[in-house]
């Protein structure tokens, strides 16, 4: 598509149809039913809740929420979840950057801290406002909008606005000083038909250790209405996160300095000394400990969707959207001085997001075919720059601030990031026993980049593209409790921004041989449903082709600059195994095991040295989870108390070093009642995090991956946060 492409004729069909269509009350749109296990589904599906997340401590990431799920791996260094710079996912042995999410199925990019296409669910919608979340851990649907899931999905949907005025608030305090306020208007139906909502947060925290505020606001708005069988939704969301980062540590470092050692702010005297190998409190290098770094990020979100009946057997579902951001990366680094100073500069890393798209689905119904066709399309302009800016003997630039006027700009970088994908899919009901689908995608990502500042970096562009990629699946039920799966699915992971982190030498050499990163993943199992009983067995092998890494590009490239290379295969055998047993009136006892061996399957050259990698488990996998829940709930009293088991997680590609199995605890009780004078609903809650204390490596790989690490010094872990408190009182009225 040319650049001339613009969303404007959508619009005018929206206004349209909306024209042309009578104000009927009858809200006949309907969501598939929900079931924890995905029965029915042909692929691997599993449901969280809204409850699931209202039990929660408040403000906690949907994606911690979402670590009970089998196959579902999930850490970070915070207690909520949400600290970004840690996030650390994983599905079937695929990292976060190789899986896909969405939002009322507008996409969310693939979750990496310097995203540039995207955005964490956490700044996307306030936890409150999720209705519920759609994982698939072995391959997304094709209709999902993402080009980056190797392996499965995450698809977040919205409640809507309530049928009925009213106002929801809620207050919660807890360990550190923690606080957040989160009140919610819903309209009720108004006098065209339509319903609305708006609501607000305001969190704020202090870190678990060190010293600094995490600072957290957003407002969320929604309107609906329904015109007969057809449903018009829109939404605008806004967010400002200020994060100031924990300190990255190695083993070496926790041994000496302990779990608890962080970043000097706001002592600038010490982290000036620092920088000048002045120390004091154990240090023994620069890199023990900075002054501070944060994480800056405002984003706004909008998107309108039309869901219209065309007629008895045809919907035409469409939806447009955009998202601008604004954010930066701020680091105190020791290792360049203020002009004319000995003091450390504060390095940003600077970010600016602004990308449209339209999603368009048809789907036709006759006999025993569902057919389903449509396409994606995304122009996206990304910013990203390396700047310097100048601190004095004085006082330090304030880290909750982008700062301005810099005295060195590294590199710039102006993106245009074109992303088109169209699928064909048929679900077809052969007999009322046996379901299969059959589909394909078909993808294509041109990344034009341009260094605007600089003269190390290239500028060009490159394409990721498969016309073909096809996914079958079938569903066949034993009888009215049990029933087969099976499934076959090709992905591929575009390319983005990735190979321009090199000289213009070796962009030319890689621009015309780099290949995407693709995925054929293979499940099957069985699911059951009973009175008492729900359970799930799903058993995968994955062939993950072209994994990509940054090496160096050997003697045959001017220079020997680092190049992003293809260095071999990635292979996935492993099963799930979910059960929930509703063992007595108003008990619950939830249960998941997952057995995962991902392994690299070839050696690679870096430079003229081999790495011998063959055979060993990824780095960031565990090989076995288990998590057990056990729940009560009899309409007033609710408790659930919850386990999680990690084994050990290596973090060089050699697997010469790893961190510890370890168990992690959390609780939550409460009490709910209606009707209690001004309320019609009230609430009480305590949740008590990490219960038993546990200290621990949390996240991995937050500095990168290397390959050998056997002293144990290399800086890319966080320590998990310590057990915390958190009591929370929601009135509606």
């Amino acid at each position: 598509m040319s650049n001339a492409f613009r969303l404007r004729p959508l619009a005018v069909l929206i206004a349209a149809t909306l024209v042309s269509s009578a104000y009927a009350q009858d809200d006949t749109v309907q969501t598939e039913d929900i079931t924890v296990f995905g029965q029915g589904q042909t692929r691997q599906v599993q449901n969280i809740t809204k409850k699931d997340i209202e039990d929660s401590a408040p403000g906690s990431s949907p994606l911690k929420v979402l670590d009970k799920v089998p196959g579902v791996h999930f850490e970070s260094s915070d207690t909520y979840g949400a600290y970004e710079w840690s996030t650390n996912l994983s599905v079937r042995g695929f990292s976060s950057s190789q899986l896909g999410y969405t939002l009322d199925d507008i996409p969310l990019g693939d979750l990496s801290y310097g995203n540039h296409n995207g955005l964490s669910i956490a700044r996307a919608i306030s936890s409150e406002n999720i209705g519920r979340v759609q994982v698939s851990q072995g391959t997304g649907s094709l209709d999902t909008a993402s080009t980056s899931n190797l392996g499965g999905t995450m698809q977040f949907y919205s409640t809507d606005p309530e049928e009925e005025f009213g106002v929801t608030a809620s207050q919660m305090l807890g360990s550190d000083s923690a606080r957040r306020t989160f009140v919610r208007l819903d309209t009720g139906r108004l006098s065209n038909g339509g319903k609305f909502y708006i609501s607000g947060v305001d969190q704020n925290s202090d870190k678990w250790k060190g010293h600094g505020e995490q600072r957290y606001k957003q407002i969320n708005t929604k309107y609906v209405q329904f015109f007969g069988e057809s449903k018009l939704s829109a939404f605008l969301n806004w967010s400002d996160r200020q994060e100031i980062d924990y300190q990255d540590l190695s083993k070496e470092m926790a041994s000496r300095l302990g779990y608890n050692w962080d970043n000097y702010y706001p002592d600038w005297q010490k982290a000036i000394d620092s920088a000048n190998g002045i120390w004091t409190s154990g240090e023994t290098s620069k890199d023990d400990a900075y002054y501070a770094g944060s994480g800056l990020r405002r984003d706004y979100l909008s998107g309108v969707t039309l869901d219209a009946k065309i007629n008895d057997h045809l919907r035409w579902k469409n939806t447009v959207y955009n998202h601008n951001n604004r954010g930066a990366g701020l680091w105190w680094t020791p290792y360049v001085f203020s002009p004319g100073t000995t003091v450390p500069s504060t390095r940003t890393t600077e970010y600016d997001i602004n990308r449209s798209g339209l999603i368009s689905t048809l789907t036709y119904t006759l006999d025993k075919h569902k057919i389903e066709g449509g396409l994606w399309y995304e122009n996206d302009k990304f910013n990203q720059a390396r700047r310097y800016y100048a601190n004095t003997a004085a006082a330090a630039l304030d880290p909750y601030v982008i700062p301005s006027n810099p005295f060195r700009t590294d590199w710039a970088f102006n993106y245009t990031e074109k992303t088109l994908q169209w699928f064909a899919q048929d679900t077809i009901t052969v007999s009322p026993r046996l379901t299969v689908n059959v589909g394909f995608k078909s993808p294509r990502v041109d990344v034009t980049g341009n260094e605007t500042t600089g003269a190390n970096y290239p500028s060009g562009t490159i394409t990721s593209k498969k016309s073909f990629l096809p996914q079958v699946g079938m569903v066949y039920k034993l009888d009215q409790s049990n029933e087969l799966f099976a499934g076959i699915a090709q992905n591929m992971r575009a390319l983005y921004t990735q190979p321009f982190s090199t000289t213009q030498a070796g962009f030319a050499a890689i621009q015309g041989n780099l290949r995407p990163e693709t995925s054929t993943t293979y499940e099957g199992g069985w699911r059951f449903h009973g009175d008492k009983l729900d359970g799930v067995l799903s058993l995968y092998h994955v062939d993950f082709y072209d994994r990509l890494l940054s090496i160096s590009s050997g003697a045959g490239i001017v220079g020997n600059p680092s190049v992003l290379a293809n260095v071999g295969k990635v292979e996935s055998n492993g099963f799930d195994l979910g059960l929930n047993w509703k063992m007595a009136r108003n008990w619950s006892w939830f249960n998941a095991l997952s057995v995962n061996s991902t392994q690299y399957k070839d050696n690679y050259l870096n430079g003229t040295t081999v790495q011998y990698v063959s055979g060993k488990q990824v780095v960031g996998v565990p090989e076995q989870t288990f998590k057990t829940e056990l729940a009560y709930d009899d309409g007033a009293w609710f408790t659930r108390l919850g386990g999680d088991y990690t084994s050990k997680r290596y973090y060089t590609y050699s697997n010469d070093n790893y961190v510890d199995p370890r168990w992690i605890w959390n609780l939550g009780v409460g009490y709910k009642t209606r009707n209690v004078g001004m309320f019609k609903e009230v609430r009480a809650q305590l949740n008590v995090n990490n219960l038993f204390n546990k200290q621990y490596f949390s996240s991995m790989g937050t500095n990168g991956y290397g390959y050998s690490d056997p002293n144990g010094t290399t800086q890319t872990l966080q320590a998990g946060a310590p057990r915390m408190a958190f009591f929370s009182v929601t009135g509606k009225f």
